[in-house]
């Protein structure tokens, strides 16, 4: 291979041309060139001479001097440019508001919008131009061509120092949004131009752009002004549901003009005063506005404005809280009512005796269930309309209802009595199912109890007379009711109920067992249930006297001895006041089965003795019977002041006096034969009964509060007395709320016994001793 030398000549020497002439008839071409882009004939440029004579020229370093010769051609134009369009546009504007009409606001920005249009197409052509000499500025710390020409159009033009253009362009744009609020129509665009123009505009001293420095302070300032005056406007001429649809149409208006109008950085900021002026200064305003607040949206259920009030609240800081808080109130409200109308209603009930009086207890009760029920039921639906199941409106509504049904002394045994309604045989118009959904919503308002420990001893009472006189709806009502009841307290709050189940499930086997016991034949039937007496609300110290006849003695006896021949060491006590019985009564004119008391039978079996017909006193029957003087009333009563007189007293009045006398009354006819006489029963406890069963309930808690302090302390064995407090308060609340003062009397009498001593080195604390 063979290599050939090559020879590197010398560049051939042009001859000496003189550069700053070069330089001048080089810009001289490209300003005139410029000139004719500003014009709009750029098609008669080529754009390769352009390129190639700023590229010579920057080549030769005439780049700097050429940029600053390229940017006084352009402000000169810019110069031209605002006196020849924009000042004429400008001057034929007045400066005042009231002469400035619509068309010349929007002529001013529609002419600053085909300059600025014109001026950036032009600027994009010279930067091509120049783009040899754009790509070298850096070196030198000078701005690129494109954005020399933005500063220049800012300085020249925006802030010109001849025209007042700034004012002017400001005011007109401000205006043109004035009129859309006042709901008039306008061109949109040369705004979105104007904004758009501002935004690209750098100020040099806060680097910040135009737009936020001259406009938008300008323009939220203005619209909190306007929204001072729209906001007295709206609150005096309209109502509260059209007040909030105002609102919210401005909150979409502002937010839309935001979107397509101004910079997206703006939209929190006017979003921020329309919710201050529009909605965070009229929250009282708009909750307390007579006849259309928020107590009368409550009243008519408008859950699309409580929604609309919801949305708009939230969008401040305190919106939701005095929502809140005056939900809350209307429905403390609503519940004191219906304590108020229950606490009017039921001594009413208690001075007349009649049978019509008493069943009015019972409805009382079913009255303010079926009103706690409507008004929980209610605030449900608002909770799911009209504030999306926001758990915070959910914790206040509980915190209310448990408030006011807390409140009503007679809640526990209320809601007692509401259930054994609804479980009684005989309910007319309902269901098991339906039967079954309200007693679901029932332990609802179970759950509000705080005294549950009282709700249970009214329900144990209820629920035995229900098993003792077979009224229930079905057996299975019943235990769903009791495992509703166990869902919510656990195992030890229907252990007791549970065995009073057992109880008489129990009873009817053994009463099959004992009809077929060998024995004497007895002249009656007799059905026994025998209950266990820790699990039925019973007190044997306390158990009546009665003195049955013979006849029921030996039947009674009979029993006993059956009884005890299969279980020994246990003890029977009888229990009249919570049997009934079947008795054949004859008439003149007709017979018929007496469905009564156990009571009602031992007194109506004395006049079988009464064949004078002399009639017996009061005072007569409660001494041959030995029942206790109340039950002989409420018994006389039943028999001779009810529905079906089978006796007649000869002193008119339903009350039962001292030295009444009672006949059996012969001349009794009904179209039955089979009737049912039920037993005068206060339905709803008077005040003495009601002392009396929290007398009884206060010393239960005794008993449970000293277990659970003794449960405590054998586990910890040394434990602070605020400590020792709070646990035991937390053990005992799913029953009931002890009283701090109960749990330290508990203390001293558990020291007292020697189960606690109080600790040597700190008095304020406990030592459990084995």
């Amino acid at each position: 291979m063979s290599y050939r030398k090559i020879k590197i000549k010398p560049p051939t020497k042009f001859p000496n041309v003189d550069r700053e002439q070069e330089y001048e008839e080089g810009f001289q071409l490209l300003s005139q060139a410029f000139i004719e882009i500003f014009r709009k004939n750029a098609k008669t440029l080529s754009y390769e001479v352009l390129y190639r004579t700023a590229y010579n020229l920057t080549f030769r370093q005439y780049g700097e001097k050429l940029y600053y010769g390229v940017k006084d051609v352009i402000a000169e134009y810019l110069e031209f440019k605002t006196e020849e369009s924009i000042v004429p546009a400008f001057v034929n504007t007045s400066s005042t508001e009231e002469e400035t009409g619509p068309d010349s606001s929007a002529l001013l920005m529609n002419t600053v919008k085909v300059v600025w249009d014109d001026y950036v197409t032009a600027m994009t052509m010279i930067r091509m131009a120049l783009k040899y000499l754009d790509d070298r500025l850096p070196k030198q710390n000078l701005p690129p061509v494109f954005d020399m020409g933005l500063d220049l159009f800012r300085d020249k033009v925006v802030h010109s120092d001849k025209y007042p253009i700034q004012t002017q362009l400001i005011a007109a744009m401000l205006n043109q949004i004035q009129l859309e609020r006042q709901g008039d129509v306008i061109d949109r665009s040369v705004i979105k131009a104007a904004v758009t123009m501002l935004c690209e505009l750098i100020d040099p001293t806060t680097k910040e752009s135009v737009y936020i420095i001259d406009f938008e302070n300008k323009y939220l300032e203005t619209s909190a002004a306007f929204y001072k005056i729209e906001c007295q406007t709206l609150s005096t001429s309209y109502d509260a549901p059209e007040f909030m649809r105002k609102v919210e149409r401005r909150l979409e208006e502002e937010y839309e003009r935001t979107i397509h109008c101004l910079s997206l950085a703006t939209e929190p900021k006017i979003r921020g005063i329309v919710e201050k002026h529009l909605i965070t200064e009229n929250l009282r305003t708009v909750i307390e506005m007579k006849n259309s607040g928020l107590d009368s949206m409550l009243n008519a259920d408008k859950y699309e404005d409580l929604l609309r009030m919801y949305k708009l609240f939230s969008r401040v800081p305190s919106g939701l809280n005095e929502m809140r808080a005056s939900m809350k109130e209307y429905i403390l409200h609503m519940g004191s009512e219906i304590n108020r109308v229950v606490a009017q209603d039921v001594p009413e009930v208690k001075k007349n005796g009649s049978e019509k009086s008493v069943g009015g207890g019972a409805q009382i009760a079913i009255q303010w269930v079926e009103q706690v029920l409507a008004l929980q039921e209610k605030f449900d639906k608002i909770l799911e309309r009209a504030v999306g199941n926001d758990k915070s409106f959910q914790t206040v509504f509980n915190e209310a209802f448990e408030s006011f049904i807390n409140n009503c002394i007679k809640s526990a045994e209320f809601i007692s009595l509401f259930i054994d309604e609804n479980l009684k045989k005989g309910l007319k118009g309902k269901s098991e199912d339906e039967v079954d959904d309200i007693l679901g919503k029932t332990i609802t308002l179970f759950r509000f109890l705080r005294d549950k420990d009282v709700f249970e001893r009214y329900y144990k009472q209820h629920l035995a007379k229900r098993l003792l006189l077979s009224r229930s709806v079905s057996d299975d009502a019943e235990r769903g009711m009791l495992a509703k009841l166990k869902r919510e307290c656990g195992y030890q709050f229907t252990n007791k109920l549970e065995g009073m189940f057992n109880d008489i499930k129990l009873s009817s086997e053994m009463d099959t067992q004992f009809k077929d016991y060998s024995g004497q034949p007895l002249s009656m039937d007799i059905g026994v249930t025998v209950l266990t007496s820790t699990f039925w609300p019973m007190n044997l110290s306390s158990s009546p006297k009665c003195s049955m006849p013979q006849s029921i003695l030996k039947a009674c006896e009979a029993f006993e001895k059956f009884y005890f021949d299969r279980h020994s060491g246990r003890r029977l006590t009888w229990q009249p006041q919570m049997g009934n019985a079947d008795i054949r009564a004859t008439f003149k004119s007709s017979r018929h089965v007496l469905n009564v008391s156990t009571y009602a039978m031992i007194v109506l079996m004395l006049f079988n003795d009464d064949t004078e017909n002399a009639g017996l006193t009061v005072e007569e029957i409660q001494g041959q019977t030995q029942i206790p003087e109340a039950d002989v009333k409420r018994t006389l009563q039943s028999l001779a002041c009810a529905k079906y007189k089978i006796l007649t007293k000869d002193a008119k009045g339903r009350e039962i006096n001292p030295g009444d006398r009672f006949y059996f009354n012969s001349a009794f006819t009904n179209n039955l034969a089979r009737i049912k006489i039920q037993s005068i029963v206060s339905k709803v406890e008077n005040e003495g009964e009601r002392k009396n069963t929290h007398d009884k309930v206060d010393e239960e808690r005794k008993h449970q509060i000293e277990a659970a302090i003794v449960r405590i302390m054998k586990d910890r064995k040394v434990m602070e007395h605020n400590l020792l407090i709070a646990e035991v308060t937390k053990q005992l609340a799913l029953r009931f709320m002890p009283n701090p003062v109960m749990i330290k009397k508990r203390v001293e009498a558990l020291i007292d016994r020697e189960y606690l001593e109080r600790n040597t080195e700190d008095r304020r604390s406990y030592r459990y001793l084995a």
